[in-house]
């Protein structure tokens, strides 16, 4: 045999190995897998405000219902005592004009004296008094991440933190887990 055939023959099989060498480790890291990197995760919420009726004794305090609404007994009683008096001053006509106008003023006094008293007559009792209050609380909606791909910066809503600060890619796109993104 030739000694430039099996040189080239060699240096054939050699190059044809490197060549296929040079093409799985291209492939190889090709199949790498890629991942963005993760710049930032925020908790999101919304209030959420359930009804409810609250209830309390009070106590409250009343006036008690006039036994005598028109103040008749304090007018009566007034006009006897004020037409007594007004008898007691002068003599003749004049006794009797003061014993009119003793009764009379002392029927308005008598009955400013009775409106008085009944206003000062009340009871205290208990009532129950409610009212609407609204509880509030927290809920998760779930979490905006924000990362980025190729110096692009991209957003998605996730139903769940992600774990980590990177996230791997398929195609360019994120891959979460369970991929529960709503988002680019």
């Amino acid at each position: 045999m030739n000694k430039s055939i099996v040189v080239g023959g060699t240096l054939a099989v050699l190059g044809l190995g490197g060549l296929a060498f040079g093409t799985y480790q291209m492939n190889e890291a090709q199949s790498e897998p890629q991942f963005a990197r993760i710049t930032q995760v925020d908790r999101v919420t919304e209030t959420v405000e359930t009804p409810r009726e609250v209830c309390e004794d009070v106590a409250v305090t009343r006036q008690r219902p006039a036994k005598d609404p028109n103040r008749i007994a304090g007018t009566a009683v007034g006009a006897i005592v004020g037409g007594v008096l007004g008898n007691q001053v002068g003599g003749g006509s004049g006794k009797k004009i003061a014993t009119a106008a003793g009764a009379v003023a002392g029927g308005l006094a008598g009955r400013e004296v009775q409106q008085r008293m009944q206003q000062g007559e009340t009871y205290t009792t208990t009532e129950q008094r409610c009212r609407t209050v609204a509880d509030s609380r927290e809920k998760l909606i779930g979490y905006d991440v924000e990362y980025r791909v190729d110096g692009e910066t991209r957003t998605a809503r996730l139903d769940q933190a992600p774990e980590g600060d990177r996230v791997p890619l398929v195609d360019g796109r994120a891959q979460w887990p369970a991929d529960t993104s709503s988002g680019s």
